[in-house]
């Protein structure tokens, strides 16, 4: 199964479509099972994820696979190891599970300081002892990958992909990763819900790119596609990803996600797209 669950709903509110805000418990806890019994055993989760990590924990996900990012490490001239070591304890802590199937770097370009080396180091020998299977790295540009893989090793790089930003196919990367046996994770692949809203909620502060929307609306009604399918499907037909983490509010939502994979739908037109960071990056999002 290509689908990992993410989790920042679970910690969070999180999402320029979500409707509900940081997610009850007791919906976490349908949405887990219903997620274990349609096949899908990953789950994507987060230090910075406010209390994500925490409420898996109490939920119970030994059974799962558990890739978490940890943030920006701090300066410490004397042990990286025992450091990165106490903070993936407290992540296994809170998660209640004895190891990790992956860790991320969420600032893999500190990797790149004059410390990146020892940082890098570090996680490999914590990787031997066992406590993680794999080490990677979650980045916001296929442009980093240029520095940070002809340096490195990795076994995971999660990006963002959607149909409005296929920078890591243009970039010509997921080939890349593939030919160096690195697994492909992407996320964003509804950017943020924005790509599932109705033009009518759609916020005005993206009425700056109408001419997109109005082609993006018009394909898919051509077509005869809702946009999640649309969506889905652009990602699950692209065989050089190896994942593909979405984001859940309810059981509900993840039903219609299952059901929405299968079939045969066409591909979107090549300029259907966009190069503008303003955009395609939520971290840029007009206010």
């Amino acid at each position: 199964m290509k689908i990992v669950l993410g989790t920042a709903q679970f910690g969070l509110d999180y999402g320029v479509a979500n409707q509900q805000g940081q997610i009850q418990k007791s919906k976490a806890r349908d949405i887990l099972n219903y997620a274990k019994e349609n096949g899908i055993s990953v789950l994507d989760t987060a230090i910075a994820y406010g209390e994500s990590e925490q409420v898996l924990g109490e939920l119970g996900v030994s059974e799962w696979d558990i890739i978490t990012k940890i943030p920006l490490i701090k300066e410490n001239r004397q042990n990286y190891f025992l450091s990165l070591k106490e903070t993936l304890r407290s992540s296994l802590q809170r998660l209640n599970v004895s190891n990790l199937y992956g860790v991320l770097l969420h600032s893999p370009k500190q990797l790149l300081s004059t410390d990146g080396e020892r940082i890098y180091r570090a996680l490999e020998e914590i990787k031997t002892e066992g406590l993680i299977k794999k080490i990677g790295i979650s980045i916001y540009d296929p442009v980093d990958l240029d520095i940070l893989c002809a340096n490195f090793d990795f076994d995971i790089v999660q990006a963002p992909f959607n149909i409005m930003d296929r920078r890591i196919i243009n970039s010509n990367w997921n080939k890349k990763l593939a030919e160096k046996n690195i697994e492909l994770h992407v996320r964003s692949i509804f950017l943020q819900g924005l790509l599932l809203l109705p033009p009518d909620k759609r916020p005005n502060k993206f009425s700056q790119w109408s001419s997109l929307w109005s082609k993006w609306d018009a394909w898919i009604s051509e077509n005869n596609l809702t946009p999640l399918q649309s969506c889905l499907h652009f990602a699950m037909s692209n065989l050089s990803i190896n994942k593909i983490v979405v984001g859940i509010d309810s059981c509900a939502q993840l039903k219609e996600i299952l059901e929405s994979i299968s079939g045969e739908f066409p591909e979107p037109p090549d300029d259907l797209q966009s190069d503008d960071l303003t955009l395609i990056n939520p971290f840029n999002w007009p206010e």
